[in-house]
């Protein structure tokens, strides 16, 4: 028994340097969409984010107004070129050099721009003047940035929707369309050559409104499931999110891009939507944001990208009441235009805090005798004594009572620190 507080200190040990590693990533942000007509001002927005955890923000244009908000804050902004200003930005370098003059330069550093993004779900569009436009139009954006001494600095892609794959099942198979072929292929070696993120938009959320079966929903949600098994590598997937990228990576692959960096995009769940739309709901939204948020925070990854969490936006800030289409296009907010939270996806900063507190107390202690005194309220007056006992019971009580304390101290300094409010082991309990 004398090896097995060593072995949970071990366990302990192992457990914080999960959490510090987790605790450094910028793997959280989220999509500030402004299609609506009663969002809060960007200032408000501002401080909102810097009471969450969320570190970096995607906006799907170049609003000067939210980039001057986020000055300062030490939040990673992604901005974006309309796909009506490619034609533009491919045709004329000065274009986009001015666009780079314009919507870059005045607000880098102090607003911490990461990268821009040419177009959104380009290739997926009607447009085919636009697809053989979007290379020329990214290359013209780096040469700008290049010429204002930003390259490396600020990195440059598209975003696509997941159907640019042909294939995604098994995740193993996973191959981009064949029709996109030189496209496809002429946008990757961009991104390898400039070390940029191929950006994806995966929605579980749609993969289920299409099969529709419980079980279907749990494997969506990181609920508990039977699991998808891959025949070619036997891998048994438990969730839907980490079968979309890797087969997106399969389809990266495929084509001798493995080393190009995924970003997702997009990723969410509506908390409502019209009385045909399943699924849409707060319960499903807040396990489905809840549960990948626990799992990107663990680190665990995916079954072919282990031990890293991709960089993941969560879709979305705030709902957009002034979208088309279903109800549900309008309910994916996370909070609400009074800046309260829709549901509690586990965003809070409350949870880092309470860590850091506990760490704080740990490490002042000295002894476990101290960490209870750290952690107990104040002890009563004492009883008077009680009759001496015998030697061999005493022993035996004060050896019981001493295993009792350190397993009490080593279980506390566990759940404390955070295990289940930090989010880690999340998707067992929903």
């Amino acid at each position: 028994m004398a090896m097995l507080p060593c072995t949970a200190a071990f366990l302990l040990l192992s457990f914080l340097q999960t959490v510090k590693i987790a605790d450094s990533q910028s793997f959280i942000g989220i999509n500030y969409g402004q299609v609506a007509d009663n969002l809060p001002p960007p200032s408000a927005t501002a401080k909102l984010l810097q009471s969450t955890s969320i570190q970096k923000v995607r906006i799907y244009g170049s609003d000067p107004a939210i980039i001057k908000a986020l000055a300062n804050t030490g939040i990673g902004i992604v901005i974006g070129t309309a796909n009506g200003d490619i034609p533009g930005l491919a045709s004329d370098p000065g274009f986009a050099k001015s666009w780079i003059s314009t919507n870059v330069l005045p607000f880098y550093p102090a607003s911490n721009i990461i990268l821009v993004t040419v177009g959104n779900e380009v290739l997926t569009s009607n447009d085919q003047n636009l697809k053989n436009k979007l290379l020329p139009a990214m290359q013209n954006v780096q040469k700008a940035l290049k010429d204002a001494s930003l390259e490396g600095k600020i990195k440059v892609s598209t975003v696509h929707a997941m159907e640019v794959l042909g294939q995604s099942e098994p995740p193993s198979s996973g191959s981009f369309d064949p029709s996109y072929g030189d496209l496809m292929k002429g946008l990757l070696e961009f991104n390898s050559a400039n070390g940029s993120p191929f950006a994806i938009n995966p929605y579980p959320y749609f993969a289920y409104t299409s099969d529709t079966r419980p079980e279907t929903l749990a494997f969506c949600l990181f609920q508990p499931n039977a699991g998808r098994m891959d025949g070619n590598t036997k891998i048994n997937y438990m969730n839907m999110f980490d079968a979309q990228v890797d087969a997106v990576y399969s389809a990266l692959n495929s084509m001798g891009f493995k080393n190009v960096e995924i970003v997702v995009a997009e990723t969410g769940w509506p908390y409502k939507g019209d009385d045909n739309e399943v699924g849409a709901s707060i319960e499903n939204a807040k396990a489905y944001n809840g549960n990948l948020i626990a799992h990107l925070r663990s680190m665990v990854g995916t079954p072919l990208m282990p031990g890293k969490s991709v960089d993941t936006y969560l879709f979305a800030l705030y709902d957009e009441d002034l979208k088309p289409g279903p109800g549900s296009e309008r309910s994916f907010g996370l909070f609400k235009p009074d800046l309260t939270m829709v549901y509690d996806a586990g965003l809070s900063k409350s949870n880092q805090m309470n860590l850091k507190t506990s760490l704080r107390i740990l490490f002042a202690c000295k002894t476990p005798s101290d960490l209870l005194k750290q952690t107990q309220p104040p002890a009563a007056a004492p009883p008077a004594p009680a009759p001496p006992a015998a030697t061999t019971t005493t022993s035996t009580t004060a050896s019981t009572a001493s295993s009792s304390k350190r397993w009490s101290v080593f279980w506390w300094v566990f759940l404390e620190l955070g295990v289940f409010r930090y989010g880690i082991f999340r998707g067992l309990f929903n």
